[in-house]
């Protein structure tokens, strides 16, 4: 047999291997979380907040879990958005694109990319030492902001990337300037990708639990101030776990069930959005 023809299709056995793997995996995972905790969902689950031993098998619920994993998103993904947004803007717009500055900061935000999240959990309560701040809704956010200001700005970087050339040169042409070209023409172009970028940290702000387990505390309360401890869900799904009671690791595998349900309706909104602001982008 051809020596090619041997290299492809062992390449080719390697990548539907790989495939199967990964796909595998991943509904093995999806199997298990639905099949232990499906059974434990009510709608006292959803919508009370945990009672007296909640943890220790009792009555109650998740919702200040929920909520408060929806707020610290929420905010965290905000303050992600205000820092990471304007830099890639200012790497591609006003920065040569393969100048040695560009080069050096995305290749830093590769590395906080792939850095743990304990680590920034510790680098959040450093900083909560330094200012004097206990754990908080407030100290949760920032935590999660700067875990997720790498990921959200390498994917607009890369949706910024991929806008044709001429585009902003040929709006510079006309007389606009560099701001008026990144408000009209660059931003309207990269819309659907900035709107998944966004959507994905979100999606990773509310399902990290080693960065918000120094920072945000817990409660059993609603969230009501930025300077109060929250709860969220993973926090709550270690928690439960952990314990030796069957019934309350059922309710653990009904809560991670549960934000998995969160994540996968974060990631279906984020195609449909793309989907329909890609008319307004230029092939």
């Amino acid at each position: 047999m051809d020596r090619r023809r041997l290299e492809e299709r062992v390449m080719k056995g390697l990548m539907i291997l790989s495939t199967l793997l990964v796909v595998g995996s991943s509904v093995c995972i999806l199997l298990t979380i639905f099949l232990k905790g499906v059974s434990a969902i009510d709608l006292n689950m959803l919508i009370q907040t945990p009672k007296g031993g909640y943890y220790l098998g009792k009555e109650g619920g998740i919702l200040n879990a929920i909520l408060g994993s929806l707020v610290l998103g929420v905010g965290a993904t905000f303050l992600a958005f205000l820092v990471s947004v304007p830099i890639t803007f200012y790497l591609n717009l006003y920065l040569r694109r393969a100048s040695r500055f560009s080069y050096i900061l995305r290749f830093l935000f590769d590395v906080l990319y792939g850095m743990p999240a304990i680590v920034y959990g510790a680098f959040g309560f450093t900083l909560m030492v330094f200012w004097g701040l206990k754990a908080s809704l407030l100290a949760g956010m920032i935590t999660i902001a700067f875990l997720i200001i790498p990921i959200m700005a390498r994917a607009t970087d890369e949706v910024l990337k991929m806008i044709p050339f001429e585009l902003p040169e040929a709006s510079l042409a006309m007389g606009t300037t560099r701001w008026e070209t990144a408000r009209g023409v660059i931003f309207k172009q990269a819309l659907p990708g900035i709107l998944t970028a966004v959507l994905l940290a979100f999606g990773r702000a509310i399902g990290d639990g080693a960065a918000v387990l120094l920072t945000a505390g817990f409660t059993d309360s609603n969230p009501s101030s930025l300077f109060k401890p929250v709860a969220t869900l993973p926090l709550a799904i270690f928690f439960q776990l952990a314990t030796p009671f069957p019934e309350v690791q059922r309710r653990g595998y009904a809560a991670a069930f549960i934000l998995t349900v969160l994540i996968l309706m974060v990631s279906l909104i984020s195609r449909i959005l793309s989907w329909k602001f890609t008319q307004n982008v230029v092939r």
